[in-house]
């Protein structure tokens, strides 16, 4: 589950503007995937916007009935099942997802990867102050059985076995971009040319507002939940954050969030919240969780590597870092009717 801190700017009185036959926005909210997700399509057609719209959110459940790691009958848990004892046929668009998270895996050099389900739950992520990490062999043990490299396609059968018993796939990472990826090719079927997709913190936009202006997302302040720290305006483009700070234990002072390192078993340091900007939102769904585990320069430094891809960091210490030319909108003086455009900040070389 994704905790963002990210917000969504409507301009609202291109918005009330709008009067019959005019273009407007429609806006859906539903509980997909255990989260909150909300699709705002423009059209000047009430009965098509709301039948779009439905056809997109039963489009996220039947992906979630698919392929989450909790259903009982998904092709994930028959996955699970069968680790270590023999390969499982699964649906074309199945096979197709766990391949390209594989070639994240392989790019990112094991930081995102996911046969993290593999890990035994030693943390408890309950906001308490708690004596001590636990002990370094139990750590160690709890993440023997990750590895990506154990997960073995077969595409000439469409089967995927997990070679070791003991090993779980789990989706979790990049299911929401996936499921917003695919109600937006929904939505194009349909004939929507504008619209923001947004699966709890898995933003997608494209076209542009019902009054023409261009989508604002907003990115929030860790220090300072409910809060904006920047924001920006763009359409055509996925904006994908994550926060490292609503699940979260401390110990003698330091804070230690949900997202775990799955190369060393602890929980990955340095960073508060991640905001990928790319084109394809299930590409930024697991980067942000790369950049996670890479931490602040190694992460940023990444990034800097991709084309097409951007991103906004806040660290531990409450630094805004972006990648290359990457420009952010800022309120003087915490007054949103006083944005101010400045680039933010990078780390000493």
């Amino acid at each position: 589950m994704r905790f963002p801190t990210l917000f969504l700017l409507l301009l609202l009185p291109g918005l009330l503007a709008a009067g019959p036959g005019r273009p407007r926005n429609f806006t859906k909210s539903a509980h997909l995937m255990g989260s909150h997700f909300e699709f705002t399509v423009v059209s000047d057609r009430d009965t098509l916007a709301w039948q779009a719209l439905e056809a997109a959110v039963t489009e996220v459940r039947r992906i979630d009935h698919l392929m989450s790691f909790w259903d009982s009958t998904s092709q994930i848990t028959q996955i699970n099942r069968q680790a270590g004892r023999q390969p499982v046929v699964v649906d074309q668009e199945v096979y197709d997802l766990i391949q390209r998270t594989l070639r994240v895996s392989e790019l990112s050099g094991g930081a995102f990867d996911i046969t993290f389900a593999s890990a035994d739950k030693i943390y408890k992520f309950d906001r308490q102050d708690h004596t001590a990490l636990p002990d370094p062999a139990v750590v160690k043990a709890s993440v023997a059985r990750i590895n990506y490299k154990d997960v073995v396609l077969d595409p000439a059968k469409r089967t995927v076995l997990l070679r070791r018993a003991g090993m779980r796939l789990n989706l979790a990472g990049v299911l929401q971009g996936y499921g917003v990826r695919r109600a937006k090719a929904l939505l194009d079927a349909w004939g929507l040319k504008g619209g923001l997709l947004n699966g709890s913190g898995d933003v997608l936009c494209w076209g542009r507002q019902a009054d023409g202006s261009l989508w604002r997302v907003a990115i929030g302040d860790p220090k300072h939940p409910g809060s904006v720290a920047s924001w920006v305006s763009l359409t055509d483009m996925a904006v994908v954050t994550a926060g490292n700070y609503e699940q979260f234990f401390t110990v003698q002072g330091k804070t230690y969030g949900h997202i775990i390192n799955p190369h060393t078993g602890y929980p990955a340091t340095g960073l508060r919240s991640v905001t990928i900007l790319c084109p394809d939102v299930e590409l930024a769904d697991c980067l942000d969780e790369v950049v996670f585990v890479l931490g602040p320069e190694a992460g940023l430094a990444f990034i800097n590597r991709l084309q097409g891809v951007s991103c906004v960091l806040i660290t531990d210490d409450n630094r805004t870092l972006a990648s290359k030319g990457m420009q952010l909108n800022y309120y003087r003086n915490n007054d949103p009717s006083q944005p101010v455009a400045a680039p933010a900040s990078t780390p000493k070389p």
